[in-house]
């Protein structure tokens, strides 16, 4: 992404819906053809996550994965250059909103599905709270300024690096803040543990029990839909009893309740991410 392709992206803003998912479209099957190396990482994925599934219904899956995460990522042009109206038309935030309002601190489960950003975005735009985020860091200067700008365009948002602690996570938490976590990603062995996944042995990091325990939060997720008018911000209710005093335990049931929001639409969760990379010792890699 250079600075062309951000004014490209300025530009996409203003088409309609219809045609920027079109776009989409046309380039999840280019992205499908072309990127032979992640097409293997989404069918591994599939294939041990869903071991019942015969090939063609992987193939069919994969296909829509790589269409679900092209016009995602152009659906950035609308999310972050449209007009606030047209971004409050296109995503409906639904479901348990009044978990959200308030003064406890509380921590918004987000899982990798495709419509990540306007979970985000309907958060900051529809929720009068504080939020704080972990932000990884983009190498190129321009594209990480844009990010951010993008993802901080509305309301109270502070994104924090990773590399620079908890301390200020908490605190902000602890303040009556809400934390934005998307902790469902392989960071590798030195920061996770190994819990089952669809049954498999998966490297998660344990900050959402960690974190809850930490700032004293409950624990609200937050699933995005992609639909052909824009997007379904789904807030679920908190869970109760959580955390515990067993972080292991936790991590578990994490991962459990998350397969639980992927099997109602397995084609929009990120299976490009090698969510297996990482294995037990001892364990052959998959990809």
């Amino acid at each position: 992404m250079t600075r062309l392709g951000i004014l490209f992206m300025g530009l996409l803003a203003h088409l309609p819906l219809s045609w920027i998912r079109a776009l989409g479209w046309v380039l999840g099957w280019v992205l499908y053809g072309v990127i032979v190396p992640r097409r293997h990482v989404v069918d591994t994925n599939l294939r041990l996550c869903f071991p019942q599934w015969r090939a063609a219904e992987r193939r069919r899956v994969t296909r829509q994965v790589f269409v679900h995460v092209a016009q995602s990522f152009l659906d950035r042009a609308w999310l972050w250059h449209a007009s606030p109206e047209v971004v409050l038309q296109r995503v409906v935030l639904t479901g348990a909103v009044h978990e959200l309002t308030g003064q406890m601190p509380t921590i918004v489960f987000a899982p990798h599905f495709v419509g990540l950003d306007a979970g985000a975005t309907a958060l900051s735009q529809q929720v009068q709270r504080s939020f704080v985020g972990i932000y990884t860091h983009q190498s190129n200067k321009v594209v990480d300024a844009w990010v951010r700008q993008g993802r901080n365009r509305f309301g109270q948002v502070r994104t924090l690096r990773r590399s620079e602690g908890v301390r200020d996570l908490v605190s902000a938490l602890r303040a009556g803040g809400v934390m934005y976590l998307l902790p469902d990603m392989n960071f590798g062995a030195d920061e996770s543990i190994f819990v089952p996944f669809y049954g498999v042995p998966a490297a998660t990091v344990t900050s959402l029990s960690r974190f809850a325990r930490l700032g004293r939060a409950k624990v609200v997720p937050l699933i995005t839909r992609m639909t052909r008018s824009g997007y379904e911000v789904r807030v679920l209710d908190a869970w109760t009893g959580f955390p515990t005093s067993d972080v292991e335990a936790d991590t578990a049931l994490m991962n459990e309740r998350l397969q639980g929001y992927i099997d109602t639409m397995p084609s929009q969760y990120y299976w490009v991410h090698k969510r297996f990379k990482t294995r037990p010792a001892g364990m052959p890699p998959v990809y």
